[in-house]
C-alpha cells in the first residue's frame, strides 16, 4: 500500500493531471474517427514525451492508449463504423439500439461498462500482475494455437441463425488471411505478382470496407427511403440509463471482463479478438441469444466491458515481462526504452515508484474518460439529427483519409472499396460479416504457432494433445461446437 500511496503522489500534480487530460482527450477523438487507431494516436504522441519526465511521458501515453481505447464506441453506436478493431462487436448491438431512438441510452451503457470494465482490470493488473505473469510464462506455441483454435469455435456463436453460413464465412476470412507473406517460411501466397498484396491486407481497410462502405452503399440503395428521426429522444439524464436497463447483467458484465483481462494478458492478441470472444461468449449463455445483434444491452456490455479491460490485462506482460500485449503496449514499450528503462521482472524492485505511478495514471485515465464522455452524450447523439445526404458524404472523406493514412497507400483505400462492396453482398445474401472479421484475425496466430508447434516436436501433433493447457482448450473446442451443432438440430427440429 506504501508503494500505491507513492505512485500517487507522483502523479497527483498539475502538470501531469494536464498531460493525462490531453492524452484521454486526444485518445477518444483519434478512437471515435473511423481509419484512426489507437495505435497510430499513440505513435504521433511519442515524439512528444522525449524530452519529459519518465513518468510525465508515460502517462500521457497511458492516457492516449484508455481514451482511444473507449472512444472507438461513439461511432460504433452512432455511426456502425467502428473507430478501431477493438469496437466491432459494439456494432452489433449498439447501433441498432440508437436506431431505435436509444442513442443516449447506448451511449451511457457503453462508457460506464468501459469504466467498470477497465477499473476491475488496473485493480487485478496492480495487486496480481508478479502471480500472472509467472502463469502466463508456461504458455508456448502449444497453448496459444490451442486458444486460438477455441476462439475460433465462437464463429458458429457469431453466426445468427445457421452453422454452414458461419463457416462459409469464416472459410471466407481464412482465404482473405492467406494472402501475402506466409509466417516463419516467408513464402508469397494468393499475390500474383502485385507486389501490395506481399505485405497482406490490413485490418484497418477491411474494417471500414465492412462497416462503413458497405453501409454507405446500402444507403446509396435506399436513398428515396425518407429518414426517419421522429423516434430518437435526444433528452436524456445522467448516463441515458436506468438501474432496470441493467437489471440482470451482473454475470455477462464480470464475465467479459475477465475474458478481456484474460485475453489482455497474452501476448499478441488484443481487444480485436476479445470484444468478439465476449460477445460470442455471452450470447452463447443468453436465455436469448436471438435478442443478439437486435439492440440489446447485453452484447453491448460484453463488447465495452472486454477492450477496455484488456487494456490492464496487456500491461501485465508489458510491465513484469517486457513482452508487449498488443500494437499499442508495443509502442509504450518504446516509451519506456526511450528513459532508458527496460521493462521486466525486476522492474518492481528497480523502479517501484514509477511502476505505481504507471498504476496510478491508469486510474486516473480512466475516471477522465468517464468525465469526458459523459460531458460529451449530448454532443454525440446530435450526429444523429444530421440528414444523410450530408453526413455520408463527411464520413466517405474521413473512410478515405483513414484508410490511407494506415500505411500512407493508396492501395489501402482500393481494398477498403473492394471490402464495401464486398459486404454489401454479404448482406444481400445474409452472410454474417462478423465471422470473416474473427477469422481473419486469428488466422496469423493459428497458422504461426501450428508452425512453431511443429518445428519444436519435429512434426508430431501429439504435444498439443499432452500439454496440459493446451488439452483444455482443444478439449473446449470440441465441446463447444459440438454443443452448438446440438443446439441447431433441436432448433431445426422444433421448426
Amino acid at each position: 500500500m506504501g508503494d500505491i500511496l507513492t505512485g500517487f503522489v507522483s502523479i497527483l500534480n498539475l502538470p501531469i493531471l494536464a498531460l493525462i487530460f490531453l492524452g484521454v482527450f486526444m485518445g477518444i477523438i483519434v478512437g471515435a474517427i473511423p481509419g484512426l487507431s489507437v495505435t497510430m494516436g499513440v505513435a504521433l504522441f511519442l515524439p512528444i514525451t522525449f524530452g519529459m519526465e519518465p513518468i510525465a511521458g508515460l502517462a500521457l501515453l497511458c492516457g492516449l492508449y484508455i481514451g482511444g481505447t473507449s472512444g472507438g464506441l461513439i461511432s460504433a453506436i452512432l455511426l456502425k463504423m467502428p473507430g478501431t478493431a477493438s469496437s466491432v462487436a459494439t456494432t452489433f448491438d449498439g447501433h441498432p439500439m440508437a436506431m431505435k431512438g436509444e442513442a443516449g441510452k447506448a451511449l451511457g451503457i457503453g462508457i460506464v461498462a468501459s469504466f467498470f470494465g477497465g477499473l476491475i482490470s488496473y485493480v487485478i493488473l496492480m495487486f496480481l500482475a508478479p502471480f500472472i505473469a509467472r502463469f502466463a510464462l508456461k504458455f508456448g506455441p502449444y497453448e496459444y494455437f490451442s486458444i486460438a483454435l477455441f476462439s475460433m469455435t465462437m464463429i458458429v456463436s457469431l453466426a445468427s441463425g445457421s452453422i454452414v453460413k458461419g463457416v462459409l464465412s469464416g472459410m471466407l476470412g481464412f482465404i482473405i488471411a492467406f494472402v501475402g507473406i506466409a509466417p516463419i517460411t516467408s513464402f508469397r501466397r494468393f499475390t500474383f505478382g502485385i507486389a501490395d498484396l506481399s505485405a497482406g491486407f490490413s485490418i484497418l481497410p477491411i474494417l471500414i470496407g465492412f462497416f462503413a462502405i458497405a453501409d454507405i452503399l446500402e444507403a446509396l440503395e435506399n436513398k428515396n427511403k425518407k429518414q426517419d428521426l421522429s423516434t430518437q429522444d435526444f433528452k436524456i439524464r445522467g448516463f441515458g440509463f436506468t438501474r432496470d436497463d441493467i437489471k440482470g447483467q451482473g454475470f455477462n458484465f464480470f464475465a467479459s471482463t475477465l475474458i478481456g483481462t484474460g485475453v489482455g494478458i497474452l501476448p499478441g492478441l488484443g481487444g480485436s479478438i476479445c470484444n468478439l470472444l465476449a460477445y460470442s461468449v455471452c450470447r452463447g449463455h443468453s436465455k436469448y441469444p436471438e435478442k443478439y445483434g437486435t439492440g440489446i444491452v447485453d452484447g453491448l456490455i460484453a463488447s465495452e466491458a472486454s477492450n477496455n479491460a484488456c487494456t490492464g490485462g496487456a500491461m501485465v506482460p508489458l510491465l513484469t515481462l517486457g513482452l508487449p500485449g498488443d500494437n499499442t503496449t508495443a509502442l509504450i514499450l518504446a516509451g519506456f526504452m526511450i528513459h532508458g528503462i527496460t521493462p521486466g521482472p525486476l522492474l518492481f524492485r528497480t523502479q517501484g515508484p514509477l511502476v505505481y505511478g504507471i498504476f496510478a495514471a491508469l486510474l486516473i485515465a480512466n475516471v477522465m474518460m468517464l468525465l469526458i464522455e459523459f460531458l460529451g452524450i449530448r454532443v454525440f447523439i446530435r450526429i444523429l439529427q444530421v440528414p444523410k445526404n450530408i453526413l455520408l458524404p463527411i464520413i466517405t472523406v474521413f473512410c478515405v483519409v483513414g484508410a490511407y493514412a494506415n500505411n500512407n497507400r493508396v492501395f489501402d483505400v482500393l481494398v477498403m472499396m473492394l471490402f464495401g462492396i464486398l459486404g454489401w453482398v454479404m448482406k444481400k445474401a445474409k452472410l454474417p460479416v462478423a465471422p470473416t472479421i474473427l477469422a481473419f484475425i486469428l488466422c496469423p496466430t493459428l497458422e504461426t504457432n501450428l508452425r512453431r508447434g511443429l518445428m519444436k516436436s519435429q512434426g508430431s501433433f501429439l504435444p498439443f494433445l499432452t500439454s496440459p493447457i493446451s488439452c483444455v482448450f482443444i478439449v473446449l473446442a470440441v465441446v463447444m461446437l459440438a454443443y452448438n451443432i446440438r443446439k441447431e438440430i433441436l432448433n431445426a427440429k422444433k421448426a
